[in-house]
């Protein structure tokens, strides 16, 4: 699908193969961060200033968001954290920090959507494919910002449509104390429109992490290696754009939503958003994202891609595509023409 520049194709391989690393996030109001990151650095992050063996813990500086040195990466695999008593240590500890909400384990790309979501305290917020919660909590703790406002004026409303998955939901958030939010266990296709002194809530701000093929977790779901097929996303893209169009609609004016997934496949990425933009054309836009991001690698969104049918055939077009299959792949996954391109900035990513 050329989703790979040649050049890169070895490492990308190798990339996926190797572990996934430990990252973390410290939480909490900005002067409890500091005394437990000082803390970190001073007992914990020691074994790593003498070896030569294990890598120095890397701060993600991917955001101005994250000032005061707040979320690490180590570069080791859960079983290395067991290889040292030094290393035991640091596992306990991080592992009853996240029990006591001082940290919370999350993957470095997970922290991506929330920042760009750009919250303020007064902001009405909407998640609405929440569990297990990471995110959630990310957000909440962005509307806690303001260290002199502890009780802020917006709120968070986090929704998942799988019952068991809401309560460890209710496990994530409950642990930052905060009053500013809710959970509701409902299709996020049909969200029910929620009202306050009889008018509708819009929301100002809307995550939409939609149930996606996952081909981007291959480094923490070695099983996927084995069971995806190119079939998986073409499947899945009806209930994304299913769930995004009740997003839109329960957006403010002037509002933000983030779409986001875990795969690489075009098909719920730029041919997803491409039908969206028409699908609402002149109400929404697509933003350019990379200033809210410096220091991310990016590559501009995708203006042409292929798909690739059940038995790795490939299609550049509807017209090839034999009738037996146009009921998995439909005209609307390629490309739209070259002038709607044009108006959709499918580049701004």
């Amino acid at each position: 699908m050329n989703l790979v520049p040649d050049d890169e194709w070895d490492a990308f391989l190798a990339a996926l193969k190797e572990p996934l690393p430990v990252t973390f996030r410290v939480t909490g109001f900005r002067t409890h961060t500091f005394a437990i990151m000082h803390l970190i650095r001073e007992r914990y992050f020691q074994p790593f200033e003498s070896s030569t063996t294990i890598d120095k813990p890397k701060e993600l500086n991917f955001s101005y968001r994250y000032p005061g040195s707040l979320s690490w990466q180590l570069n080791l695999s859960r079983n290395q954290l067991r290889s040292s008593p030094e290393l035991q240590k640091l596992k306990e500890f991080l592992y009853e920090q996240t029990e006591h909400g001082n940290i919370s384990r999350q993957e470095a790309v997970s922290m991506i959507p929330p920042l760009v979501l750009d919250i303020q305290p007064h902001h009405k917020i909407l998640d609405m494919c929440a569990a297990p919660g990471s995110k959630t909590a990310q957000i909440i703790e962005c509307l806690h910002r303001d260290e002199s406002n502890p009780i802020p004026s917006g709120f968070v409303i986090a929704n998942d449509v799988d019952n068991k998955r809401c309560y460890t939901l209710v496990h994530q958030v409950k642990r930052l104390e905060s009053p500013c939010f809710a959970i509701m266990n409902h299709d996020a296709s049909n969200l029910p429109n929620l009202k306050t002194n009889d008018r509708n809530i819009l929301f100002d701000r809307i995550l939409c992490d939609v149930p996606c093929s996952g081909d981007g977790t291959l480094r923490k779901n070695p099983d996927l290696w084995k069971k995806w097929n190119p079939g998986h996303a073409s499947s899945l893209q009806s209930i994304q754009l299913r769930i995004a169009t009740r997003g839109i609609q329960l957006l403010a004016p002037g509002g933000l939503m983030v779409y986001s997934t875990c795969s690489m496949n075009p098909i719920e990425n730029e041919a997803f958003v491409s039908q969206l933009l028409q699908k609402f054309q002149g109400q929404i836009s697509l933003m350019n994202i990379n200033d809210k991001l410096p220091g991310l690698r990016t590559i501009p969104g995708l203006k042409s891609w292929c798909i690739i049918g059940k038995n790795q055939e490939i299609y550049n077009s509807f017209g090839e595509v034999p009738k037996n299959m146009q009921s998995l792949v439909r005209p609307n996954m390629f490309p739209p023409s070259n002038d709607i391109l044009e108006q959709l900035h499918l580049e701004r990513w």
